[in-house]
């Protein structure tokens, strides 16, 4: 694999992370504001917590990826280029 695909690979892949998570937290707040119609029982604060943490580790995944660009690049910082 050469750099250039290794990195532009890490790179779509973070891309496709952020927007996951953008849809993610659009559904934690139509789920925490009570905007979202659910049936009675359903635990609305239960959804949102999952909801919350599900963002959190997409956000932390994409996080990692550019440390994975951030190690292949020798420790050199992605927000240097």
């Amino acid at each position: 694999m050469s750099e250039l695909n290794f990195k532009e690979e890490m790179r779509n892949l973070r891309a496709q992370i952020k927007e996951t998570g953008a849809k993610v937290r659009s559904w934690e707040v139509a789920a925490d504001t009570w905007t979202l119609k659910v049936p009675s029982g359903v635990d609305e604060r239960e959804m949102a917590a999952n909801l919350m943490l599900s963002y959190r580790h997409l956000e932390d995944a994409a996080m990692r990826l550019g440390k994975a660009i951030q190690a292949f690049d020798g420790g050199k910082s992605v927000y240097d280029t």
